[in-house]
């Protein structure tokens, strides 16, 4: 006997469904990480890399030059010698922070689940 199928209770996404296209700016490697650190106000690309270790130059690159194209993070020219760039949050990119930072808060309530062993490998829920 087949199961019957359930209509979806959800409303549909809108024409272009915004969520798909903010994960898009979201998605590549250390995006979150670099939106997070520059948070606090702006970085040199030497203090991103010392901010996020474990990312290498070319990737960091990648990621700012991206970010800038989607208009989430402003490159700033410094008028010193040797010239220096700095990175900062764009007002689009600000508005990214409380959907990073409510991540960052589920990841700590699942991290603590892990750790009480209330979640198996595969992720479900224990009795």
């Amino acid at each position: 006997m087949a199961l019957k199928l359930r209509k979806n209770q959800s409303p549909p996404p809108p024409n272009g469904c915004p969520l798909s296209h903010c994960m898009e700016i979201l998605k590549g490697a250390w995006t979150p990480n670099v939106i997070w650190h520059l948070a606090a106000g702006p970085r040199r690309f030497s203090e991103l890399r010392l901010d996020i270790p474990a990312v290498s130059a070319k990737v960091l690159t990648a990621r700012l030059k991206e970010l800038e194209r989607k208009g989430v993070v402003n490159r700033k020219v410094r008028p010193t010698s040797p010239p220096s760039v700095e990175y900062s949050l764009t007002d689009l990119g600000a508005e990214l922070l409380p959907a990073i930072r409510a991540i960052v808060e589920v990841s700590h309530k699942l991290k603590m689940r892990e750790q009480d062993g209330r979640l198996t490998a595969e992720g479900a829920a224990t009795e």
